[in-house]
C-alpha cells in the first residue's frame, strides 16, 4: 500500500529524526571491529581522497562507522532516497541527487566537482534499483574521471533484520558485533575497459563482504 501523498512531508521530516536516534543507539551498543587495508591506510596518510563503494543492503550501519569524514553520497532521486537524503547529513555527509536511472550525468558531474573539492565520493554501485552486487558504470566513469581510487567497503552485522527488497537490505540491531572491512584500492586507467575495471571491483567487494561477515559472525 502506498503512502497517502499528504502523508509525505510529514514522514521525510519525522523519520530521518528517528533514524538518526535509532542508529546512534545501536551504533553505541554495537562491539565495531574494524579491519583496515594497508593500500587504504597510505591513501589516508598522504591526505588523498577516494571513492568509497558498498553494496546498497550494507549502506545504513556505515552511515554510523563513517560520520563526519568529508564524505559526499550519491542519493537517487526517488522517494525512499528522500528519507535517506534527510538522514545523510545528520552525520555529517553531504548529498548529491541522482542515480543511473535518473538524473545520473548531472549528479556525476555534481560528484566530480565535490571530488574536486577534496570530498570522498560515495557510491553503491548496485543501486537504486540493482541487481543487487553487480557494480554499474557510474562508479567507473567517476574513477576514471577523476582519477580517484575506489575504495571498497563492507559491514558484516551479527544481529541485523533483512528486508525482503530486491538488495536484502540490512537493518542494524542493537547490542550485537560489526565488522567493517576494507577492500583494496582499485585504480582505473582512463583508457581501460570499463566492464574489466567493474567486474574488478565487484570482486573485491564481493571479498570485503564475504570477510565482514565472517567476522561479525565469529
Amino acid at each position: 500500500m502506498s503512502t497517502p501523498r499528504w502523508l509525505q512531508p510529514f514522514l521525510h521530516s519525522i523519520v530521518p529524526v528517528l533514524a538518526r536516534g535509532y542508529l546512534t543507539m545501536t551504533g553505541v551498543s554495537t562491539r565495531i571491529t574494524v579491519k583496515p587495508n594497508p593500500g587504504v591506510e597510505r591513501l589516508e596518510s598522504e591526505g588523498s581522497n577516494f571513492i568509497y563503494a558498498m553494496w546498497h543492503s550494507r549502506q545504513m550501519f556505515l552511515m554510523y562507522t563513517h560520520r563526519n569524514r568529508r564524505a559526499c553520497a550519491l542519493v537517487s532521486l526517488s522517494r525512499d532516497g528522500e528519507y535517506i537524503a534527510r538522514l545523510l547529513p545528520k552525520f555529517g555527509i553531504s548529498v548529491v541527487r541522482g542515480s543511473t536511472s535518473k538524473g545520473g550525468p548531472q549528479a556525476l558531474l555534481a560528484l566530480l566537482d565535490m571530488a574536486g573539492q577534496g570530498y570522498h565520493p560515495v557510491i553503491t554501485p548496485d543501486g537504486p534499483r540493482g541487481p543487487a552486487c553487480t557494480t554499474q558504470q557510474g562508479v567507473i566513469f567517476l574513477a576514471q574521471k577523476t582519477g580517484l581510487p575506489i575504495v571498497p567497503i563492507a559491514c558484516g552485522l551479527s544481529h541485523k533484520a533483512v528486508f525482503n527488497s530486491w538488495d536484502k537490505f540490512q537493518l542494524p540491531l542493537p547490542f550485537g558485533k560489526a565488522a567493517v572491512v576494507y577492500g583494496n584500492p582499485v585504480f582505473i586507467a582512463e583508457a581501460q575497459d570499463p566492464a574489466q575495471a567493474a567486474l574488478k571491483v565487484q570482486r573485491e567487494l564481493d571479498a570485503a563482504t564475504a570477510e565482514a561477515d565472517a567476522l561479525a559472525c565469529s
